[in-house]
């Protein structure tokens, strides 16, 4: 490859970004993401082993086609003088409990898009966009807008952010009395290891009063990424991964350090926007990563590769070597098995664009 052919081909750098969104942009974009733009219930492909997924997919394909008539407010929009409705009888949400890698959010798509209403009456988002929304435009600004919606659907409720989680409950108190539908998934506590799957009793007690208009569907199995597939390919050289980058037509090409550096200047609801148009990401000399709100934020970053399916190629040390044993056996330690699963899916996907 000539040097003149190099420099016209060079590769974007995630280091040079620095993302500005507006609110307006953040409502327009609680919708499921990329990858989960075609999913539907029928494309789930439940283990025949696993009995409770087919049942999650009945459940949740009849809890859709009830929210087919008005609004349980009595309508999609308020009327003066209007007598105020009876609140809704039966649970109005549902919470779907399981572990990394059973197709929850998978399942959460498939039941927004199954919802039959207006695209603009449904929000999906995660439990970090909900809250840069209401950072974004004000509780009750927030509450006015989604007020409207039939239904809204949160995935990865934290609940290791106890301020968080009174502001993200007391927000969907006023919803639920407003008449939206919920549907949620949630991460475990910190120090909650339990049997490797997020325990709904600590969900429900979490969001108190809302308690009451959960049904908590359970969903068992193994992480479906790691079912029958290969091992994720081993870090490819330096080499390698930049002539990758340089071949690629709307690849990022980093080093690992210096990215982890300037994560740490990008908020981290803005980290959808930082991957606007890439193809593919590269990044050099990949490092197990020291301290825990770097890991936290790499983790953020590996959700929002992995909801638009942009491949990873990488140098260094391997994505299972990426987060320290200490890490791996504490509180946060399934949002890090998620961010290697997740990761490593992506690396499968890189391999195809090496020597192309």
């Amino acid at each position: 490859m000539s040097t003149s052919a190099i420099t016209e081909a060079a590769p974007l750098s995630l280091c040079a970004r620095e993302p500005h969104v507006p609110a307006d942009r953040l409502v327009a974009e609680m919708v499921p993401p990329p990858r989960f733009d075609s999913v539907r219930f029928d494309t789930y492909v439940p283990d025949p082993n696993q009995p409770s997924q087919s049942e999650a997919v009945t459940v949740l394909a009849s809890f859709a086609a009830g929210l087919g008539g008005a609004h349980a407010s009595g309508s999609g929009r308020r009327r003066w003088f209007a007598r105020k409705p009876a609140a809704p009888t039966g649970p109005r949400g549902v919470y779907l409990d399981g572990g990394y890698g059973v197709g929850k959010t998978h399942l959460l798509a498939s039941l927004w898009h199954a919802t039959p209403a207006d695209p603009s009456l449904k929000a999906f988002g995660t439990f970090v966009e909900l809250t840069n929304l209401v950072g974004a435009l004000g509780f009750q600004q927030t509450v006015q807008t989604l007020s409207a919606h039939r239904l809204l659907c949160i995935d990865e409720f934290e609940l290791d952010d106890p301020g968080d989680t009174v502001l993200v409950s007391t927000l969907l108190g006023k919803l639920v009395d407003a008449g939206v539908a919920l549907a949620a998934t949630s991460n475990t506590l910190p120090g909650k290891l339990g049997e490797g799957r997020f325990a709904a009793a600590d969900f429900l007690r979490e969001i108190q009063g809302l308690s009451a208009h959960f049904r908590p569907l359970r969903i068992d199995g193994e992480d479906y990424r790691h079912r029958g597939l290969p091992e994720a390919p081993p870090p490819y050289s330096g080499e390698q991964v930049a002539k990758t980058a340089y071949a690629t037509d709307g690849a990022s090409l980093d080093d690992f350090p210096q990215l982890l550096e300037h994560l740490a200047k990008v908020h981290p609801s803005r980290y959808g926007a930082l991957t606007d148009g890439l193809r593919a990401v590269c990044l050099t000399d990949v490092q197990p990563i020291a301290d825990q709100s770097t890991a936290l934020r790499l983790v953020v970053l590996a959700d929002r590769l992995y909801d638009r399916e942009v491949p990873v190629l990488a140098s260094g040390k391997p994505f299972d070597r990426l987060f320290s044993e200490e890490m791996l056996n504490g509180g946060y330690r399934k949002k890090y098995f998620r961010a290697i699963s997740r990761l490593t899916a992506l690396a499968r996907d890189a391999k195809g664009l090496v020597d192309q």
